[in-house]
């Protein structure tokens, strides 16, 4: 799909971060790159820093006469409407429109591809992979569905050899990739508007699954054939003999030809350490030295919201893109492991209407856990509202003496009224904004 031809691209909902490290890869190959998207943030503006070209008009008037002409290839977001101005005049143009899981999936033909799929864990286990691949001087490019802590890029390129990808099984995405080794984290039912019931969101990864070349990895436990891996059980990587440190854990391992001692992982919670598992599976499956693998465990730089931990004066605040009940349950057990005896509070803001209607449930009881629950407006993300679904729903649902509503830019307020001595704010819309705004006031732990 890249060629060495001077290609130009307009990506459609470039913000995206799927869609931004595309556009970085298109811009590293010599191509013109432009790109639409709603509104400006962080992404945008690092990708304009970088000479992509980016407008927030969705109008065709918007369009440049360069972008008029049929030889522009367009790339656009599964979370753009079929009605979006601009994509509707272009299909009708008869430019090349594609999907962009169908560009990533044509960008891995001819290369060693390492895909991540799961309802849960797949951006930390594919970021650890990649970790994993530049401290061993792999040949590879890996196109990132988050951020290193302190990185601007969500494009790794060292070369070409092999690449590195989430496999998202959001709009079925992950069935068009045909990947070499593969790993499943985690099947929980998600994202109930495209799939239509639980059996048929388990049925498209079984479907995944049959698409994998050479190795496929899964976590103990699944429903699915593969290399197994997981924390005290008869799986073919077990971690055992965990120990909590101040900075993460210890613990000791077995792979189906040996066994290790005293590896240490610099990072909170056991679902990261399942997370390292899956990828120090793949990546032994790729023929990596798994002693150098594992070194590499002691350096991974975390990924931004994903358990990123600071202190504001006297308090903790864990940061963390939690927007699924489990993953909530995950950031609550790493709290009371790290820190049992402090007050904690929760500070939740909702993603999408329907997935706050499909598990409407499953949030009351998780958020309840946490000693104190403050709860903000749903973030609709690509949803129009759903009648009858809202967070005030949500919120008296939750059996709770000590619980409030508030709005987006009122978190620093609780941070000083609460008496709870450690924060998590979660939420995978943008609260993440908000809590950036507080950042300079923060200090990383």
């Amino acid at each position: 799909m890249i060629t060495k031809q001077k290609n130009i691209f307009y990506f459609i909902g470039i913000g995206g971060v799927g869609m931004s490290a595309l556009a970085r890869l298109c811009l590293k190959e010599g191509c013109e790159v432009y790109g639409y998207d709603k509104t400006s943030s962080d992404i945008t503006e690092q990708l304009i820093e970088n000479g992509i070209k980016i407008i927030f008009d969705d109008s065709v008037k918007a369009l440049q006469n360069l972008l008029l002409s049929t030889d522009v290839q367009i790339v656009y977001s599964a979370a753009i409407p079929d009605f979006h101005p601009q994509l509707v005049f272009l299909k009708k143009q008869g430019n090349n429109v594609i999907k962009r899981a169908e560009f990533l999936a044509k960008v891995c033909i001819n290369k060693k591809t390492l895909a991540v799929a799961g309802t849960h864990g797949k951006t930390t286990t594919s970021s650890i992979l990649t970790h994993i691949f530049s401290k061993t001087n792999q040949s590879f490019i890996s196109v990132m569905g988050g951020f290193f802590n302190n990185d601007s890029s969500n494009l790794i390129q060292t070369g070409s050899e092999s690449i590195i990808v989430e496999a998202d099984e959001y709009d079925r995405s992950f069935l068009h990739l045909n990947p070499t080794i593969a790993c499943i984290t985690s099947v929980e039912a998600d994202h109930l508007d495209i799939y239509e019931s639980e059996d048929i969101f388990l049925e498209a990864f079984v479907q995944f699954s049959k698409k994998v070349s050479n190795e496929l990895i899964v976590a103990y436990g699944l429903p699915i054939s593969g290399l197994t891996y997981g924390i005290e059980v008869a799986a073919d990587y077990k971690a055992f003999n965990l120990k909590i440190t101040e900075k993460g854990y210890r613990f000791d391992l077995t792979t189906p030809n040996r066994e290790f001692k005293d590896i240490f992982f610099n990072q909170m919670g056991i679902h990261n350490v399942s997370n390292a598992l899956g990828a120090l599976a793949m990546a032994d499956q790729a023929g990596i030295d798994i002693n150098k693998s594992l070194l590499a465990l002691e350096s991974f730089p975390g990924v931004y919201r994903r358990m990123n931990l600071y202190r504001w004066r006297d308090i903790v605040i864990i940061d963390d893109y939690a927007h699924h009940p489990s993953e909530i349950d995950s950031v609550f057990k790493t709290i009371k492991t790290f820190y049992p005896k402090q007050k904690n509070c929760v500070v939740f803001q909702p993603h999408l209407f329907s997935r706050t209607r499909d598990f409407m449930n499953d949030f009351k009881t998780t958020l309840s856990k946490f000693d104190e629950v403050i709860l903000m407006d749903i973030y609709p993300a690509r949803e129009e509202p759903i009648k009858g679904v809202n967070a005030k729903i949500l919120f008296d649902g939750i059996s709770h003496t000590k619980k409030g509503y508030i709005e987006k830019n009122q978190i620093k307020k609780i941070l000083k009224s609460s008496n709870a001595d450690v924060f998590a704010l979660l939420g995978a819309g943008d609260i993440g904004e908000e809590i950036k705004k507080l950042k300079r006031e923060f200090i990383s732990l």
